[in-house]
């Protein structure tokens, strides 16, 4: 269509083209939604393109109009497919990290539980034995102690063994030795409760639990790897807690979110070491702190596990939670460790988690938890 010139109060058709004829330049590929006299909502792709004279004077636009109906349709379409295809993309990966959490806290419970119960039955054995012996030591040191006095000069070979065997010394030690064994027990029996409080199912509701207790047997969980090597000195962890009233938690779950955390930063003091020699490491020990408090607004508990390795790059800082993401190498690292932690906080606990960190600085994970 070839519309003759029109001025600026004009409408309808003449309006339309108005700004063409006075700017001069052409208007390509408008896209109108309008409604047609039938009710219907019709798309048209307009193009309005000046006409000019031989001596350049516009006389005119031509108007060229598409009905794209058809097409906007099947974009609109496609784009509500996409985000469908999006929303279900996240909902499956949802699902994977459930699973896979599901998966290994199964396997890990049932493995720790498994073996803090093979634990409990000689402990308790030897926990029961022990005031025993101990009495029975008594009674015997007590007869040898009557022979001595009704036969006071004793033979020159018992006399020689008293003095091979060092009685004294062996009165003086054994129930030392008893005593230290009994300890020994109590610390394995100590060891089998924190193996328990890791591994405790959880119910399909909070129970109220000491956050502390969950920290404690985590760590003990990964006590072989916090101790010295050969390459380097045992790693520190020192323990900041404040008086933390139970908080209302899925236990279980808030224990692999500390697993997690805490074996990233035994893997991310690792790698620091790398290129440092012994000594080197023992002038700037590698070390964990773990703190907590209660919020400044009493209504959160806050938790943060500081490490003093190479820290993170802000690149990296804004993908550590995002699903299958991870920094290590192939067959290390799956990527599902702190994506599963950052589920459990927020969405299963209503909390909130974030790394804080600069490169030669370390990093803090700090943990926040409603009361």
């Amino acid at each position: 269509m070839i519309c003759p010139g029109a001025k600026k109060k004009q409408t309808g058709i003449a309006g339309a083209i108005a700004p063409a004829i006075e700017s001069g330049q052409a208007e390509l590929h408008i896209i109108e939604q309008l409604r047609r006299a039938d009710g219907q909502q019709i798309w048209l792709d307009t193009n309005k393109i000046p006409l000019r004279d031989a001596n350049g004077n516009i006389f005119g636009i031509l108007l060229v109009t598409e009905d794209i109906t058809e097409r906007q349709l099947a974009q609109e379409q496609l784009k509500q497919q996409k985000q469908n295809l999006e929303q279900a993309l996240v909902e499956l990966q949802r699902t994977q990290m459930q699973l896979v959490q599901s998966e290994k806290m199964s396997a890990l419970g049932n493995l720790v539980a498994g073996v803090a119960h093979e634990i409990n039955n000689p402990i308790g054995f030897l926990g029961g034995n022990i005031q025993p012996a101990l009495d029975y030591i008594k009674d015997v040191f007590g007869l040898i102690d009557l022979y001595q006095q009704e036969y006071s000069t004793p033979s020159a070979v018992i006399q020689d063994e008293i003095e091979a065997i060092d009685l004294d010394y062996i009165r003086e030690d054994l129930p030392k030795l008893v005593g230290s064994m009994r300890e020994g027990v109590k610390r394995i029996q100590d060891i089998s409760t924190s193996l328990r409080t890791f591994s405790r199912a959880d119910s399909d509701r909070p129970v109220a639990c000491n956050i502390h207790d969950g920290i404690d047997s985590t760590i003990l969980i990964l006590k072989h790897r916090l101790k010295a090597t050969e390459t380097r000195p045992e790693i520190q962890v020192i323990k900041e807690y404040s008086q933390l009233p139970l908080i209302e938690c899925f236990a279980g779950q808030l224990n692999q979110v500390f697993m997690n955390i805490l074996a990233n930063a035994i893997d991310a003091l690792d790698e620091s070491n790398i290129g440092r020699s012994f000594e080197e490491i023992k002038t700037k020990p590698n070390c964990i702190t773990i703190s907590t408090k209660i919020s400044d607004n009493k209504q959160q508990v806050i938790i943060s596990i500081k490490d003093n390795g190479k820290g993170i790059a802000e690149s990296v800082q804004q993908k550590v939670f995002d699903h299958l993401f991870t920094t290590k190498a192939v067959g290390q690292g799956t990527g599902l460790g702190l994506a599963i932690a950052k589920s459990i906080v927020v969405e299963k606990h209503g909390g909130a988690i974030a790394v804080e960190s600069a490169i030669n600085k370390g990093t803090t994970f700090v943990i926040s938890l409603p009361k």
